[in-house]
């Protein structure tokens, strides 16, 4: 089992400030942007040309520069703020940090070309009186939420102890079960996921498409569609590869496709001002390489299958003439790499942007990495990682900060919350997890109401779809509280989750598919996520993997798909359990292929037949079986 820490950086209440990367990140801000006032002040001071002047006012605000005109160009002062907000918006959501000071600094030259033979006489005292408005208007507003913040940080340690006693209690009173078996609504979402999983590797078919460089990507889709899978297949059927091991192959494999991760070129060139070497394992980015590392390992864990661990094994190819050669290992070192060398530890995605979110991916996907090969990532960044986490990501309100910029120091209003974040952190910092997730499950058991005989969670419906950015979607949020629920062991607070998935989401079947209608493909990922997951299973996910007997014992490697639904396929390391249903064929005989029998040896197929093969020299058999309903079989070798 790999290294999880017994740690709890949580910031206690009090006193607040921000970290000491943060702090010194934001004087130097300070420190900057006042030389810049000083430096725009120079052709005032030294009465320079009037193209001067208002290209000086021009540098203290984007935009200020207009007032030098006086005449009609004033008008483009508002103009040129809204284009710098969307400017400020296109270096968060793509990490285009040229956007905001091409704007800034065009306006400003704009403002010297159309000013004339004099400057406005009152334009200096507008523009300086319009720049102070807007810093304290910024200032106050800073002052306000950091006030607001602290009050629910101080409401939340209040109540902290009694929440924590609480969801302690749910956890020890719901343990795992030991004998796992897909029921209808799980197999029905495994037809969802596998659906999107067995298409061919260049389709995007069921895939949304909005952008590629937030949340809707598809490498996001790709990565849950991936995990969802080989879930499944460590806790429910380790002992059945065929199909379920093809689609998650495949989905590695479709990651690699240009159109997934080569938003790195633009990221790159307009972030990093690269414009040569887009190796997307390299220098942040972790949006990628905390995902996709993750991904590729559930596979390796889950099937015994290392042929991600050889060179080049992933590689990102560009073109006839670019590509970079990846496996496993330089992905992880790369997140290890960039962990050790960032002042803030945690490091960006778009360039400049700090995502606690995908860090925490970063060390759940090291974690796995440390079990499967060995070394000590997680030991030897989990000390500083969770310090700055503690002190440079941590709200006044005892929350995690949802975006950070690493350049700056400022955070950016984003929307999001510690509900994701907890179940991750489970894997690796357990007590952090249970602090983070302990407010969140009493607040929701507030929320509860009787609908139709069953228990539904009444929240407003302000959400948002971080699959297609559509407002007022309480599925992706549902699916998210189903998940961690399950996680920590909190089987009320998970059916009412579901129940309201039912009541509000439109649940739809489909010839044996179940999706819910008003969810992105992400929704329905992490519902499916959500009705897999039991009491503890994500951290195992990670830190412990599939019984070791699974990846010697007898596998069921071959059946057709939809035909034949495999709802449990576990072994002992001689014997094979299987419970099979059937599928879009409906009952019907199937062919069922075993692999990893020992050569020659005689076995009996027992349960709702009573039959004998023998395996062949490679260790394998087939046999046609007879479904009607789910089927129970049971494998066993002859003395």
């Amino acid at each position: 089992m790999a290294t999880v820490l017994n740690a709890d950086p949580s910031i206690a209440p009090g006193p607040w400030r921000p970290g000491p990367v943060t702090l010194s990140r934001q004087r130097r801000t300070f420190a900057f942007y006042g030389g810049i006032i000083l430096l725009g002040l120079l052709p005032l001071l030294l009465d320079a040309s009037p193209a001067w002047q208002a290209f000086g006012m021009g540098l203290w605000l984007p935009g200020a520069g207009f007032l030098a005109t006086g005449g009609p160009w004033i008008i483009l002062l508002p103009l040129t703020l809204l284009l710098f907000a969307v400017a400020v918006f296109a270096w968060f959501g793509a990490g285009a940090i040229v956007a905001p000071v091409i704007v800034w600094l065009g306006s400003a030259a704009l403002a010297g070309l159309f000013t004339g033979h004099a400057i406005w006489q009152p334009s200096p005292y507008l523009a300086a009186a319009l720049t102070a408005l807007t810093l304290g208007w910024l200032q106050l507003r800073a002052h306000r939420k950091k006030a607001a913040d602290i009050a629910m940080g101080k409401q939340r340690a209040a109540i902290m102890p009694m929440a924590v006693e609480q969801a302690r209690a749910r956890v020890a009173a719901n343990p795992r079960p030991e004998v796992r078996e897909l029921d209808d609504d799980q197999l029905g979402m495994m037809r969802y996921l596998l659906d999107r999983g067995l298409q061919p590797i260049d389709g995007f078919q069921g895939f949304d498409k909005r952008d590629q460089f937030q949340t809707a990507s598809w490498r996001y889709q790709v990565n849950w569609l991936g995990s969802d899978l080989a879930t499944a297949q460590t806790f429910y059927t380790p002992s059945f590869h065929g199909y379920l091991s093809l689609a998650q192959r495949n989905l590695v494999e479709k990651f690699l496709d240009r159109r997934v991760w080569d938003y790195w070129v633009l990221e790159s060139s307009w972030g990093h001002l690269n414009f040569t070497d887009w190796n997307p394992a390299a220098k942040d980015n972790i949006m990628l390489t905390g995902y996709y590392g993750g991904q590729v390992l559930l596979y390796m864990s889950a099937t015994g299958d290392m042929r991600y661990a050889k060179p080049a094994s992933l590689t990102f190819r560009l073109n006839g003439r670019k590509a970079w050669a990846h496996d496993i290992h330089s992905i992880c070192r790369s997140i290890y790499d960039n962990f050790k060398r960032s002042a803030y530890c945690l490091y960006p995605c778009e360039p400049n942007w700090i995502y606690p979110g995908c860090n925490f991916y970063g060390m759940r996907t090291l974690v796995a990495y440390d079990r499967l090969f060995g070394t000590r990532y997680v030991e030897e960044v989990a000390e500083p990682w969770l310090d700055a986490l503690a002190r440079e990501f941590t709200s006044p309100a005892g929350t995690i900060t949802p975006l950070r910029s690493s350049l700056t120091g400022f955070a950016f209003p984003f929307p999001g919350s510690d509900l994701g974040l907890a179940t991750i952190a489970n894997i690796f910092a357990p007590d952090l997890a249970m602090r983070m997730w302990a407010p969140i499950s009493l607040g929701m058991r507030r929320m509860f109401h009787e609908q139709d005989g069953r228990t539904i969670i009444a929240m407003p419906d302000k959400s948002i779809d971080f699959g297609n950015y559509r407002k007022g979607a309480r599925t992706f949020g549902m699916g998210a509280l189903m998940m961690a629920a399950n996680e920590f062991g909190d089987i009320e607070l998970a059916e009412a989750a579901r129940n309201t998935l039912d009541a509000l989401s439109e649940r739809t079947e489909r010839n044996g598919v179940l999706y819910y209608r008003k969810g992105s493909n992400m929704a329905n990922c992490s519902i499916a996520q959500g009705l897999l997951v039991r009491t503890g299973d994500f951290r195992d996910l990670y830190a412990k993997g599939p019984d070791p007997r699974a990846l010697t014992g007898p596998i069921l490697g071959e059946a057709a798909y939809p035909d034949v639904l495999v709802a449990r396929a576990v072994s002992d390391g001689e014997d094979l359990d299987l419970i099979v249903a059937p599928g879009a064929a409906g009952g019907s005989t199937q062919r069922l292929g075993f692999e990893r029998l020992k050569p020659g040896r005689r076995y009996h197929l027992s349960g709702s037949v009573d039959t004998e093969l023998t395996a062949d020299p490679q260790g394998k058999a087939m046999l046609d079986v007879a479904l009607a309903g789910r089927t129970r079989l049971h494998l066993s070798p002859m003395a």
